[in-house]
Order: structure tokens, then C-alpha cells, then sequence
């Protein structure tokens, strides 16, 4: 374990001015608060918080923070209280040491909606103050550096939750050297074999080759000589995690990868950083796509850099990164380095940033949204890369890779978003889900009276943009989806032998997590619950036998084992229904609904009867119905019939026209069901569209056996 005194020193090579009274103190009491304790290691508890305290001293952070490190567990594990640090040691470092604690308790990686929940806990401890997520993470990385000691279990538990969370989340936050390690450690865990297998592969390549990373640095530094530029080259392989992920997505074996070794050259002025890419570029061909400039174009947690890749000594694709000392400092700090001490006094580094930005601008931008949209919206923004698009005017829309026009538009302002009825890129009309590239320039059209579409959800690729998009649906939509609702609800509710009272659908709100019996409702009419759900939201023991699918091969009971059968194309029968069979020669049997009119004319031979009912549980929806509709002859309203009937979980199997007038189209359409709930859910919803003047089941007596 670091002694007090050495970690003071460990301090004071970059902040001479440091307290360090207050250090002792903390680590003074925070030893005796854990006295006795121990790790699964078997080691004092104590030299957790005090390895925390020297991994965040290489971040260069302040005494609040290094303070926060060697009291994080005190009162969560201890008898300490928020009084009794707050007493010894300021409110500051109390709430600091308290906001640690409570991220601590978070089950970052239970369920998808408890998940949601404390993901938006999680960025608001960190959007009132960003060094609680710091401490976090360095004592995120002290255990997984030390997670050997744990059950197997709780390891694989661990690594992928740091793998999922706390490594993307480092990497956002623009400290890159953490997210590697944090991935490498997990990779280690959840995937020992395959990190394995690419280490002993270097070791082979290293062995036939060469340590190819000394040679490609001395052909660098030999071309900066030329040059007469002043430069520091550092090279590295690449992490084995980054090296498989590489082989994954691009399905190469190793053998193939050619861009396995990584240069930073890190020199004195912005300037130079452009006469040494001219070098670089000059001495070695440069790969086409793989050149990015983070210095005129800087990413939002600061970092500034030149990327390119070049094929080096002996056509290696070599990676080199370009930056002045100034932006290397931020590039491996990221946001911590706002807190950074240099000579005692905070560091006035222009290029870091203001550490809560984009904590701020996430919390309050999804502040109103639902936890599901919040969790999405958070993990889109952790795990993309960016791109770089120009306004008309010149100005300079950041996105994340991937992006259309509509993230674009969004970007600039929600109303735009909203109203976008078109887009030009460079000067082009392009469609709304073309995928945005650096450098591109793209103009927006818009038009008043234009609504978002549901389709543009499958479009976009920002949780800002769809957010949006889904408030202007709930909106222009929630009376007719909250009447609709209220009809699915009743034939659910009816169904299981109970009624859908505003009590019951309140019950419902409260086990779902949403607002109020109205939000059940709306939601249910916009097919984002089903109504199985509310139903076993309140009766689940009456709901669970309709939980188990049918195979659709044998959905009706009554049939010998050797009998075929087929549903009668007249009546169309679905499961819901009473149903009787036919046999016929050379057919099998027919199943018919108990009311067809076809049934008559086999009144005089019974023993051709066959009594048959459907299976019990939820059916797949394979079995078509015929839906006979009228709607009105106008732009447009064959496009939301369809939508509609595809929001009701519903796919349509053929379609044609029966009759065409001036003003109004009749239409047959073939839709596959579950059973008659689900149609019953179609039609009302096809009922309560304003273009529709009728909609009816549609039974074809001339289609018989």
C-alpha cells in the first residue's frame, strides 16, 4: 500500500501548493474507518481507496478530488456519516464522497427499465459536478485490475458491465488511455482465449519480423530531421480488444489486419502539426478515407488531433496521430483536464473544455422524455464516432457517424427538424436517409404544415432527433391513439372476464411506470404496449396461460394425428372463435367458423363433422383474414392505411382494388393475425381513421373447398 507520504509527493509533482494537511487527514481517517476490513484478496480494505487516490494523482486533479478518492467507501461500508466528513473535511468533499456512493448503488446493468432509470441517476450526479464520475471510474479500474480475486461469476458480471458502460463512458469523456484499459481488462475476463490467441500471434509476427514499432519510429524521426521540425514519436501496438473488435467488424483474420501499430508525434505549434502531416504524407502514401483533422474540426469533450493512416516500411498500414503538447495533455485527460494543476494553480490549457457541458446538454435535452428513450438516447451519444457537416452560412453541424439529413436538421433547431420536407448535399437533392459524410454542406427545405412521420424513427440516429420525433407523434396523435386505446383495453379486459375501469388502467400505470391511466391508454393505441401487457400488468395469473405460442402446424385440438387440415378459405376462421371441421375426401379436414353460411348444406351428413377448438396460448400471426375497405381517392391515404395496420403489429399479405371512383377507392385486403383480439384491434383502429368510410370483415362464400 502507498504511504501517506508518498502519495503527498505523488501530488506535488504537479500541484507544489497542495494541502497537504487535508491529505493526511483524509488518509488518517479513512484508514481507521476501514480498519478490519478486508478485500476478497485478503488485503486491507484500505489500499483500494488509497490505489484510487494515486490513479486519479496521474489525471493531476485537485485535493477535493484526491481527497473524495480515500473517503469514497466510508459511507457506504463504514460507520461514517455525510455529518462527520462534512465536519472534518467541507461540505465540498461530503458531497463529492456522497454522490460516489450513490453511483455506486446504481445497478447500472439490471434490467432494461430499473437500467433506464439509473442511467439518468447517473448523469445527473454527474451534470452537478463531473469529478464524482472521475472517482468512479478510477475505482472502476482499480477493481477490474484486481478483479482476479472475485468469484467467476461476479467477474463476468463486472467486465461486461464495464465493458457496456464505464469503458464507453471514459472514452466519451476523452480519456482514451482509460477506455483501453478498461476494455482490455473486461476483454481479458469475458474473452481469455481469444486475447490469448492475438497476443501470441504478435509475439510470432515480432519473432518472423522484427519489432516492426522502433524502425517505423526511427524512418519518422530521420524525415523530421530533414525537415528541421523539433518532435517527440512514440509508437505502439495496438490493444488486443481493439485488434479482435477490428476483426470482427471487418471479418478478417489476423494475418490480414495491416493497420495493428499505432505513432503519435507531438510537437511545439498548431503549425508544425500541419508541416509534419505534409512530411508524413510526402515520405509515405496516404490511405484513402482514413484521414481525419480533429484540430480545425476539434471533438466536444476537446480533443484536438490529426489522424492519418499511411502504408509504412514494408507496405504496413501504420495509424499516426499529430498534436501539440497543449492538445496532448487534453487528449489524454479529456474533461479531467479542466481540474488539472500545474506549479499549484489550475491549468489554463485553451483547449480543454467546460467538463459539464455535455453532461448539461444531455440531462436537460431528455429531461422530460421516458427512462426507455433516455437509456437509448444515452447510448447513442456514448458510443458514436463524428462526423462534420457545414450549414449554408459555413457554420459547422457536429453528428455522430452515420447521421441523415434529419439529424441534421434537428441538430439546427427542432422546428426545422419538424418541417424538413427535403435536403441538398453540396448542392444536390438527396433523400432524407442518405448517410451524411465529413466536410459535406447540406441545406434543408422545409414547408409549413409538414409533420414528422412515423417512418422517419427507422431514419435518423440521434437521441436528440428522435426524441423529438416521438414527442410530435404522441402529440398530433394522442386523442385518437387514447380513444383507440380505450376500445383495445375494454375487448382485453373483457376477454379475461374483468373491465378496463380508470381504477384498473391506474393500477396498470403504476406497475408499468408511466404517468397516469391516459398515457396506458395513448400508448396502447400507438401500439407501444400491447394490451397483453396491461392485462398482466394487473392479472398476471389470469394472463399467463395465453402466455405459451402455439405451433402453428397443429393451432386446433380434435384432429387424429394422421389428419391434414386447412383453414376454409369462405369464413376464414381465427383462433377466438368456435370453430367445427369438415372432412373431405382426399383434403383432410376443413375448419370453419361455427356460423359460416357454407355450413348448411352439410347439415344432412353428420359424420362428416368433426369437433375441433383452437389451441390454447398466444398464436402466431399466420392466419389471413380478408378486410373489405372504403377509403378516400386522395394522395397520400393508401400510405397511412398501411402504416396504421402495420402499427397494430399486423402484416399485409396481398392487396387489391375492387372498385375505383373519382372520389373514394374500394379495396380488399389480405392481413395476417394472431387471432381475433388482433383483429378486433385492427379494425377499431382502421374505424377511427378519418379517410376511412368503411372497413368490414370480408367473407367470399365463393371461395369454397
Amino acid at each position: 500500500m502507498i504511504d501517506v507520504e508518498d502519495l503527498i509527493a505523488l501530488v506535488r509533482n504537479y500541484n507544489p501548493r497542495t494541502n497537504a494537511e487535508l491529505i493526511r487527514a483524509a488518509y488518517d481517517y479513512g484508514r481507521r474507518m476501514h480498519e478490519g476490513q478486508n478485500r476478497h484478496s485478503g488485503e486491507p480494505y484500505f489500499t483500494h481507496p488509497v490505489a484510487v487516490a494515486a490513479i486519479l494523482t496521474e489525471m493531476r486533479l485537485d485535493d477535493a478530488t484526491i481527497v473524495t478518492a480515500l473517503l469514497h467507501d466510508t459511507i457506504e461500508d463504514t460507520r461514517a456519516s455525510w455529518k462527520d466528513i462534512a465536519a472534518k473535511f467541507g461540505d465540498d468533499v461530503a458531497d463529492l464522497v456522497d454522490g460516489v456512493t450513490k453511483l455506486t448503488n446504481l445497478q447500472l446493468s439490471s434490467t432494461e427499465t430499473k437500467q433506464a432509470e439509473n442511467f439518468r441517476k447517473l448523469f445527473m450526479a454527474m451534470s452537478k459536478d463531473l469529478r464524482v464520475i472521475l472517482v468512479k471510474l478510477a475505482d472502476r479500474l482499480h477493481n477490474m485490475r484486481t478483479i482476479k480475486s472475485m468469484r467467476p461469476d461476479k467477474q463476468i458480471q463486472k467486465a461486461r458491465e464495464t465493458m457496456d458502460i464505464f469503458a464507453p463512458l471514459a472514452g466519451r469523456m476523452g480519456m482514451q488511455w482509460m477506455r483501453e484499459e478498461l476494455e482490455d481488462l473486461s476483454f481479458k475476463v469475458l474473452n481469455a482465449e481469444a486475447r490469448n490467441s492475438i497476443i501470441r500471434r504478435f509475439l510470432t509476427l515480432q519473432r518472423e519480423s522484427g519489432d516492426a514499432i522502433p524502425k517505423i519510429s526511427g524512418d519518422i524521426r530521420t524525415e523530421l530531421d530533414k525537415a528541421q521540425i523539433e518532435a517527440d514519436v512514440f509508437g505502439r501496438a495496438k490493444k488486443p480488444y481493439s485488434i479482435w473488435r477490428k476483426m470482427q467488424e471487418k471479418s478478417l483474420a489476423f494475418s490480414r489486419l495491416s493497420d495493428i501499430y499505432g505513432f503519435r508525434i507531438i510537437c511545439r505549434t498548431e503549425a508544425d502539426c500541419y508541416r509534419i502531416l505534409g512530411v508524413i504524407h510526402t515520405r509515405w502514401r496516404a490511405v484513402p478515407g482514413r484521414f481525419k483533422d480533429y484540430i480545425s474540426q476539434p471533438k466536444s469533450n476537446g480533443y484536438r488531433s490529426i489522424h492519418t493512416t499511411v502504408s509504412g516500411r514494408d507496405g504496413k498500414r501504420v495509424e499516426v496521430q499529430i498534436r501539440t503538447r497543449q492538445m496532448h495533455e487534453v487528449a489524454e485527460a479529456g474533461v479531467a483536464a479542466h481540474w488539472s494543476y500545474r506549479e499549484g494553480v489550475r491549468s489554463k490549457n485553451p483547449f480543454a473544455v467546460d467538463p459539464a457541458k455535455w453532461i448539461t446538454t444531455l440531462t436537460e435535452r431528455f429531461e422530460e422524455g421516458d427512462h426507455d428513450e433516455f437509456l437509448e438516447n444515452v447510448k447513442l451519444e456514448m458510443y458514436t464516432d463524428q462526423v462534420f457537416c457545414f450549414t449554408p452560412k459555413g457554420d459547422v453541424i457536429q453528428l455522430p457517424k452515420g447521421a441523415t439529413p434529419l439529424d441534421y436538421a434537428y441538430a439546427i433547431h427542432t422546428r426545422i427538424g419538424n418541417s424538413c420536407v427535403g435536403a441538398k448535399v453540396d448542392g444536390i437533392r438527396v433523400p432524407l436517409w442518405t448517410r451524411l459524410r465529413n466536410g459535406q454542406s447540406v441545406e434543408i427545405i422545409t414547408a409549413a404544415g409538414q409533420r414528422p412521420q412515423a417512418t422517419w424513427l427507422d431514419i435518423v440516429v440521434t437521441g436528440r432527433a428522435k426524441a423529438a420525433i416521438r414527442k410530435s407523434l404522441r402529440e398530433e396523435d394522442r386523442e385518437r391513439f387514447v380513444k383507440l386505446g380505450h376500445e383495445l383495453a375494454r375487448v382485453a379486459f373483457e376477454h379475461v372476464g374483468r373491465k378496463a375501469t380508470d381504477k384498473a388502467l391506474r393500477t396498470a400505470a403504476r406497475t408499468l411506470g408511466l404517468q397516469d391511466e391516459v398515457e396506458v391508454l395513448a400508448r396502447l393505441g400507438s401500439a407501444e404496449l400491447s394490451a397483453r401487457e396491461v392485462v398482466e400488468a394487473i392479472y398476471p395469473e389470469l394472463a399467463a396461460v395465453q402466455k405459451d405460442e402455439v405451433d402453428a402446424r397443429r393451432p386446433v385440438v380434435g384432429l387424429a394425428p394422421d389428419q391434414s387440415f386447412r383453414r376454409a378459405g369462405c369464413c376464414q376462421p381465427l383462433p377466438g372463435e368456435r370453430i367445427v371441421g369438415i372432412t373431405y375426401r382426399g383434403q383432410g379436414v376443413i375448419v370453419h367458423s361455427i356460423d359460416c353460411p357454407a355450413l348448411a348444406e352439410f347439415e344432412e351428413e353428420p359424420a362428416r363433422w368433426v369437433d375441433l377448438h383452437w389451441q390454447a396460448g398466444r398464436h402466431p400471426a399466420v392466419h389471413t383474414v380478408s378486410l373489405n375497405l372504403t377509403i378516400a381517392n386522395d394522395a397520400g391515404v393508401l400510405g397511412r392505411i398501411c402504416t396504421l395496420i402495420g402499427q397494430q403489429r399486423a402484416n399485409i399479405s396481398d392487396l387489391h382494388f375492387a372498385d375505383r371512383k373519382p372520389d373514394f377507392y374500394r379495396l380488399i385486403v389480405e392481413v395476417d393475425l394472431r387471432d381475433v383480439e388482433h383483429l378486433h384491434m385492427v379494425l377499431t383502429a382502421l374505424e377511427a381513421e378519418s379517410d376511412v368510410a368503411q372497413v368490414e370483415r370480408y367473407r367470399d362464400l365463393g371461395r369454397r373447398p
